[in-house]
């Protein structure tokens, strides 16, 4: 009987991936990971921008994972997941738009940057999380002019922050190497909210001229060409300009010690 159940529950989880939207992009992260070179045009660049799309791609890779992805019932991806396909401590992390740069002291790969005004919303507050850049030992990937306690430095879009590493809190369960990359709201006292729901969070497609969100996405490798399936009714239509391993993942540390995220 107990064979049973566990041949059933193996049979489920396949089935799962197999079917589901994420599943499938669970393939093709796989793909481009164990092969990156033949897949090449699945890649944003860093510093790319999408039109007139506010922000700038913040690392070179795949954008793998989307916002509101789930990996399991009852979870649903806060941000996007962008794998550049390459060891942990090489691919760079850029700023997506100017802001003003802030690290928890206890921060080993993440940094939230301030937005004061939203450039979709002008005069509302949001905020840029970027995590990951750090090694499984937690030996920090993070630009050194951004040390932990950092607070309200301004940094301009296009400014190396860090690059993407494979910190997950736990240094016997990495993540695979990327970058995670949401947009936080304002609690409307000046403070980011937790990034752990994604009720807590923004849809990035409109930021940056790319469907990025997973309800929406045809099951092709997110890219600026592919704008025409864009629901977003702040775009219209853009040409793409460019600026100058393991794809299931294990939860950070919590939110007091760093923002949980994927």
């Amino acid at each position: 009987m107990a064979a049973l159940v566990v041949i059933a529950i193996v049979a489920g989880v396949l089935i799962y991936l197999k079917l589901t939207p994420s599943g499938a992009r669970s393939g093709r992260v796989w793909d481009f990971l164990t092969d990156p070179a033949s897949h090449a045009d699945w890649k944003l660049a860093a510093g790319s921008r999408c039109g007139s799309a506010p922000f700038i791609f913040p690392t070179d890779g795949m954008a793998g994972f989307l916002w509101d992805d789930s990996f399991r019932v009852g979870h649903r991806h806060q941000g996007i997941d962008i794998f550049a396909g390459t060891e942990a401590g090489v691919a760079p992390v850029i700023a997506a738009y100017d802001g003003y740069l802030t690290r928890l002291a206890d921060w080993k790969s993440a940094v939230i940057m301030r937005v004061p005004s939203d450039p979709l919303s002008p005069g509302r507050q949001i905020w840029l999380y970027y995590a990951h850049m750090a090694a499984a030992d937690g030996t920090s990937f993070i630009a050194e002019e951004f040390p932990p306690g950092a607070s309200e430095i301004f940094v301009a879009a296009g400014t190396f922050l860090g690059r993407q590493g494979d910190y997950s809190g736990d240094p016997n369960n990495p993540v695979g190497v990327h970058l995670h990359f949401s947009i936080v709201k304002d609690d409307g006292q000046g403070n980011f909210m937790s990034e752990l729901s994604i009720r807590n969070t923004y849809d990035p497609s409109p930021y940056f001229g790319i469907e990025l969100n997973a309800k929406n996405n045809d099951g092709q490798p997110p890219l600026c060409n592919a704008l025409a399936r864009l629901h977003s009714p702040h775009f219209f239509s853009f040409r793409y300009s460019i600026s100058p391993i393991h794809p299931f993942f294990q939860e950070e540390a919590s939110w007091n010690s760093e923002i949980k995220s994927y």
